[in-house]
């Protein structure tokens, strides 16, 4: 399958007039560590336990590892889908494979082979690159599944030991670097948290993401002399792009990786290495607060907590930015575009009420109600977004395209918000069914599908309800049928099936039967009602 086979690209008077603004700057993608290269070869780039590259060191890294890719017989336009740990190995595979031309698809640690075969699938993918053991999992299982179920997928390479596969190859260092992709082509692909089934392939440009990633940094305000601490999944959007580790390379800055998320090791990080930004999810963010109460670890250098990934309520925004010497930065985005930010010069109301304002004066965004019709300043309605680094289109999912995109361009978020006179932009809630678990989006429906696969569930609904820690617990409240059924048995159940394990349920509720709407269907707000 071609790359451009089910990409939605920008209208070509949208893509000439990004140009004329200097909005597009038609670079590829892996050049945006270009200058810090040239001013600081030097000076360190990337940390995780057990590696430091400085920037003249990553360059080279990344050369070998374009070869390496080459060898193999991957070429320009082919997809593969990557997964790693937070890790150097992360940053110099994500930027090598750019710099071959070859595409990658981010997957997250946590995916397993549902999501995995169904990303490898829906792109077209030639290759799996992934750590062999990682958190207690074999990834090489999940690759001997995987090319078995996607038959596109004939190359499997494995950071460490490969067993049966391909270690990651490295090439010559002397690898040309002219090979230009078409700059607003696919550049790589983010994964959605999945509103309605399985994750769904997000196509971002090595123009538009280029974009991101400029806009990002000036809103955090981000130079070299800013070390950023990666402790989410550096596959999000949030903490690769938003300004994350790309946006701290572009800069001249340091990136340090880290798997241990904890405030004991995190605090220690901050303090050895002077970590001056970091990105969290509520959830994270709720726990650092509460640890700095017992840690000793110096966590003055910390300038800047992004807290994102779902609403921060405000008197946990209050805590954060008390605990932490007025640090607290809220972020509201998506991977499919639109990302605000809270900036320095806000005080501290809108700082700690509001998830921030559009980060580019060419942002178009409206806010509409049930009809479609744009609502004042104040009013909640679902927030519609259009702009230079919003997609146009899911890759391949005309028919899902056809509900979250209306026809002059706009993306459905989903997200229901009311815009203040200021701008900024407060989040009240969701409209599509969708719990939003520590940062992570899980679609209701992918749970429950998986769910009635097992012979003793004659039905299921699955529900977000009120967690202090994660935001929202997954509940799933189950008719059962002659079966003795508890929490660890569902969610080995679901192990087995290969659902990814922040999408498993954190309780069960046996119910002698689910309450209907009038037309039939499960009642979802009534339940909520009765468990809550």
């Amino acid at each position: 399958m071609d790359l451009l086979d089910g990409f939605d690209p920008h209208r070509a008077e949208d893509e000439l007039k990004y140009r004329e603004l200097g909005i597009f700057s038609d670079a590829p993608l892996w050049t945006i560590v270009s200058s810090s290269l040239a001013q600081a070869p030097h000076s360190p780039a990337v940390t995780d336990d057990v590696t430091t590259l400085t920037y003249e060191q990553l360059d080279n890294a990344t050369r070998r590892r374009a070869a390496g890719l080459r060898d193999v017989g991957l070429r320009p336009g082919d997809r593969v889908v990557v997964q790693y740990q937070n890790s150097v190995a992360f940053a110099v595979t994500l930027l090598g494979s750019l710099r071959a031309g070859v595409v990658p698809v981010l997957a997250l640690p946590a995916h397993r082979i549902n999501e995995i075969s169904h990303l490898a699938s829906v792109s077209g993918a030639r290759a799996y690159i992934c750590h062999d053991v990682a958190a207690g999992f074999d990834y090489r299982v999940l690759a001997a599944e995987l090319v078995e179920r996607v038959p596109s997928v004939d190359i499997v390479l494995v950071e460490g030991d490969p067993g049966v596969f391909i270690r990651v190859p490295d090439g010559d260092p002397s690898f040309p670097t002219d090979m230009r992709s078409r700059s607003d082509t696919p550049a790589l692909f983010l994964v959605s948290g999945g509103t309605t089934g399985l994750p769904k392939l997000i196509p971002r440009t090595h123009n538009d993401y280029r974009y991101n990633i400029e806009r990002s940094c000036a809103a955090a305000a981000l130079d070299d002399q800013d070390t950023y601490l990666v402790v989410l999944p550096a596959a999000h959007n949030f903490p690769l792009a938003c300004p994350g580790f790309l946006g701290i390379l572009s800069v001249g800055g340091h990136a340090i990786f880290t798997q241990n998320a904890s405030p004991e090791y995190a605090f220690e990080l901050i303090a050895r290495y002077g970590v001056t930004v970091v990105a969290l999810v509520p959830a994270l963010a709720q726990v650092w607060t509460a640890a700095t109460d017992w840690e000793s670890a110096d966590v003055s250098p910390l300038r800047l907590m992004q807290v994102g990934g779902a609403k921060l309520a405000e008197p946990d925004a209050v805590a954060a930015n008390a605990a932490f010497g007025g640090a607290v930065q809220q972020v509201f985005g998506m991977a499919e575009g639109l990302v605000c930010y809270t900036r320095a010069e806000d005080d501290a109301t809108t700082v700690t009420r509001t998830q921030g304002r559009p980060m580019s004066e060419y942002d178009v965004v409206r806010i509409v109600d049930e009809r479609g019709s744009d609502v004042p300043d104040g009013v909640e309605g679902e927030l519609l977004v259009r702009g230079p680094y919003t997609i146009r289109g899911y890759y391949r999912a005309e028919e899902h395209n056809a509900r979250s995109f209306t026809t002059d361009g706009f993306f459905r978020s989903g997200d229901l918000v009311r815009r203040m006179s200021s701008g900024h932009l407060v989040v009240t809630g969701r409209i599509k069914d969708t719990i939003v678990r520590g940062g992570e989006n899980v679609a209701a429906d992918d749970v429950e599908e998986n769910l009635l696969a097992h012979p003793g569930v004659r039905q299921v609904a699955v529900l977000g309800l009120p967690d202090p820690d994660l935001g929202e617990r997954i509940c799933a409240a189950m008719v059962v049928d002659g079966h003795e059924l508890d929490l660890p048995a569902v969610r080995r159940f679901l192990s087995d099936r290969g659902l990814a394990t922040f999408k498993q349920p954190d309780e069960i509720r046996i119910v002698a039967a689910l309450p209907v709407t009038a037309v039939g269907k499960i009642d979802k707000r009534t339940l909520l009602a009765q468990l809550s």
